[in-house]
């Protein structure tokens, strides 16, 4: 089996290295992975993405690439389309005529926030930036480009959202900000989930390769991947700057010394949602039809047990 992996160089990519070639380099065939980053493949160049699909042959491909600038996609509108948009629908039309599976990632930034409670798969996109319109725009073509397909090839996009791990994150923000501040504001009326790059490449592999490194079959589609509970941007850094204390970090800032703000007072160039949390049901459905226990538990993780297990681990590598 042949995977192909874009987007080595980010957060999502940089777990998908380290999980992957751990938990294959084991079975009978082990697969050929390739790991794919800008230096490798400008995803904005059609000709030269085409050619390398068609040059390594994947049996998978992974696409962990995004154009994420949130901000500067209100001014490089071209750009964002091109790698958040084009670029997976190339992916998806080389995976319908190969049979191969694709995997997609996307946003809670293709809803508008504006719904009360939990998102659902179904839900009507209306994003509110160039951004999430981008990654929206991604999303039907992949969808697409399946559905006028002969049934060769499947795929998973996986909507996610407040990402962190290997790299610059909203988490490390916060805490080298509480190094040197001795109060912050933090928005407090924004609500939605943060997730584990590890967490979701982990929830990723259990839903496309069995134990034994063979593809499983899967219902094609939309879904929502996220740990459980939900919190604010304010709710997060507190938790932070007190796991980071609890594990000996030195900070000026203390938790009550953060101060809630609402969005209105933290204008940005690109709107956010106000509500980002999306429901996992369609995802533990599909699970629980497996009758796969170990991984419903992981789906079921509390969100703020991945924060904490991340923060001690930047704090044993010296990161904060």
């Amino acid at each position: 089996m042949n995977i192909l992996v874009f987007g080595k160089d980010g957060q999502l990519g940089k777990a998908f290295h380290a999980l992957l070639d751990a938990q294959l380099s084991a079975v009978v065939d082990k697969p050929n992975i390739q790991y794919v980053g800008r230096s490798e493949c400008d995803l904005s160049n059609t000709i030269a993405l085409t050619a390398l699909l068609h040059q390594f042959q994947p049996n998978l491909i992974i696409n962990a690439s995004a154009y994420t600038a949130v901000d500067k996609a209100e001014t490089e509108i071209t750009l964002a389309f091109a790698i958040n948009a084009i670029a997976p629908e190339i992916m998806a039309q080389y995976a319908v005529d190969q049979g191969a599976t694709f995997l997609h990632y996307s946003t809670d930034y293709v809803f508008d926030g504006e719904k009360y409670g939990y998102y659902l798969e179904g839900d009507l996109c209306n994003p509110l930036g160039i951004y999430g319109k981008s990654k929206a725009t991604g999303e039907e073509a992949v969808a697409r480009v399946f559905s006028g397909s002969s049934g060769n090839g499947q795929y998973a996009i996986l909507r996610t959202s407040w990402v962190y791990g290997d790299g610059n994150n909203f988490i490390r923000t916060i805490l080298r900000l509480a190094k040197d501040r001795e109060e912050l504001k933090v928005i407090n009326d924004q609500y939605g989930v943060p997730t584990s790059a590890q967490w979701l490449a982990q929830m990723s592999i259990n839903l496309v390769i069995d134990e034994k490194g063979v593809l499983r079959k899967f219902a094609s589609g939309v879904y929502h991947a996220v740990p459980a509970g939900e919190t604010t941007w304010y709710g997060l850094a507190a938790l932070a700057v007190q796991a980071a204390l609890d594990v000996g970090a030195h900070l000026k800032v203390a938790p009550d010394a953060i101060q809630p703000i609402p969005a209105l007072e933290y204008p940005l160039p690109a709107p956010r949602p106000m509500n980002s949390r999306m429901s996992t049901d369609k995802l533990r459905q599909l699970l629980e039809g497996r009758g796969d226990m170990s991984k419903l538990q992981q789906l079921n993780q509390p969100w703020d047990l991945a924060v904490r297990a991340y923060i001690s681990h930047l704090a044993k590598d010296g990161l904060i």
